[in-house]
């Protein structure tokens, strides 16, 4: 069964006056799936936010919403979105359950069945035993989960979070991390961030905005391969065979030893990982690690943008 599509874009640009920052963004997220929307500051992330969420509206191009244009039926549409700006909406002076209430209530939720939502909303963000509490009393991560309640205590279709793990902690940021990845399993959720490993942690797809441009977009799979084919796997055996046996797998296009292990090179659209677990099970070399070259994803994030900005100044500059 195909994936059913919540969000799609098709050419969506905005403009501010001679800027613009969307140009032609194309992007579609299903249900079911996480979405990591990466690029720098001033990238267009947050315009692209906000259009997404009916605060905006388009220059042109459409952008619909469980099947709902955004533009031309935005009541509609906005029911079926749950939004976390990057700064959470909190009122300090309602408690938790006062605020998801409230928020519950403005959204249509009727009476008979906003105890239930909010009760719901609070068990899956981890409110339930600060339901009580004010809001201003509670520390920043759990200003973030009721920020979390918020966009979904309405049951919308699309969840979409703005940097939402800003300013935490360690231990809130692995929290909040694992609660969007259950929210990913029922909804359509999209994530706005500038964090890699926030990405790798959470997401199932990436796509790479620069200049309001999409420069990239595939699965986070895909995403790991090419950082893979740029820059190896790192590997450490208890008992290492020797370089050629390694080298003949499918797959491999060198090996190089370096300090504390080796780096296996793959042969360009290879994955040499499985092969390279067989061979080191039935060979019993005893495989210590296996993890993708230092830095590999940043390498590929910056010379994705900085690729982009250096061919628009050559634009520029030939204008």
């Amino acid at each position: 069964m195909m994936s059913q599509i919540m969000i799609e874009t098709v050419n969506l640009t905005r403009d501010y006056g001679p800027n613009r920052a969307l140009d032609a963004v194309n992007l579609q997220v299903s249900r079911g799936q996480v979405m990591g929307f990466l690029g720098p500051n001033g990238a267009g992330k947050t315009t692209c936010m906000r259009i997404l969420s009916g605060l905006l509206a388009p220059t042109s191009g459409s952008v619909s919403v469980a099947g709902v244009d955004v533009v031309a039926n935005p009541d509609v549409a906005k029911r079926k979105i749950g939004f976390l700006p990057e700064t959470p909406p909190i009122y300090g002076e309602l408690t938790v359950r006062e605020y998801l209430s409230y928020l519950a209530q403005l959204r249509g939720v009727g009476g008979k069945q906003r105890r239930g939502a909010v009760d719901g909303a609070m068990a899956r963000c981890g409110l339930t035993h600060v339901a009580e509490r004010l809001l201003r009393n509670l520390s920043k991560g759990y200003r973030q989960r009721a920020g979390i309640a918020q966009a979904i205590v309405h049951g919308p279709d699309v969840v979409i979070l703005d940097e939402p793990t800003v300013g935490l902690d360690p231990i809130q940021i692995r929290e909040i991390r694992d609660l969007i990845k259950e929210l990913g399993q029922e909804h359509a959720v999209m994530l706005s961030t500038h964090i890699l490993p926030e990405v790798r942690m959470t997401c199932d797809r990436v796509a790479v905005i620069n200049g309001g441009r999409i420069v990239l977009e595939d699965s986070m799979a895909g995403l790991e391969a090419r950082a893979s084919e740029q820059h190896g796997v790192r590997v450490r055996f208890g008992a290492p065979p020797e370089p050629a046996a390694v080298e003949a797998l499918d797959g491999v296009a060198a090996v190089h030893v370096v300090e504390g292990g080796w780096t296996v090179l793959p042969q360009a659209g290879a994955d040499p990982i499985p092969a390279l677990l067989a061979a080191a099970v039935t060979g019993g070399w005893d495989l210590r690690e296996l993890t993708p070259g230092s830095n590999a994803l940043e390498e590929v994030f910056v010379q994705l943008t900085t690729r982009e900005e250096s061919a628009e100044s050559q634009q520029q500059e030939a204008a």
